[in-house]
């Protein structure tokens, strides 16, 4: 008999939860395992500045990590894409006060980009694991 990929029965479930805007064909989270992936998330409805916006997003990933059974304290990576490096202190402010409470914080990248999506001055993208 052949050898068994422990793999093969690990089940890829969409996060998706109802009302979720979406700019393009993909998904907004996906959980394979114990592993969460969210898409970028970004909050042009909220208002129009860095604070708002970057709130928004990480509300946003508050409540699709939810929809997985997860938190932010189970957060590993997060990437910050910025229209402008002008906007890295004030989105570190709101970020900070985020991941405040968590007793290991996550990896992070940030950096500036040419675009995001609907002109959108922040976008946040994570990783997390669950126990």
């Amino acid at each position: 008999m052949g050898r068994v990929c422990p793999r093969m029965f690990m089940e890829k479930r969409r996060i998706d939860p109802p009302g979720t805007k979406k700019y393009a064909p993909y998904s907004p989270g996906v959980v394979v395992g114990n592993t969460i992936w969210l898409s970028g998330q970004i909050d042009v409805d909220s208002g129009n500045t860095i604070e708002v916006q970057t709130q928004g997003a990480l509300n946003k990933i508050d409540a699709l990590l939810g929809e997985a059974g997860a938190t932010k304290h189970d957060v590993v990576f997060a990437q910050v894409l910025l229209k402008s490096m002008d906007f890295y202190a004030p989105m570190n402010e709101v970020y900070g006060a985020w991941v405040e409470s968590m007793e290991i914080k996550p990896a992070r990248a940030a950096f500036a980009v040419d675009a995001l999506p609907a002109d959108a001055l922040v976008e946040i993208v994570v990783q997390a694991i669950t126990a």
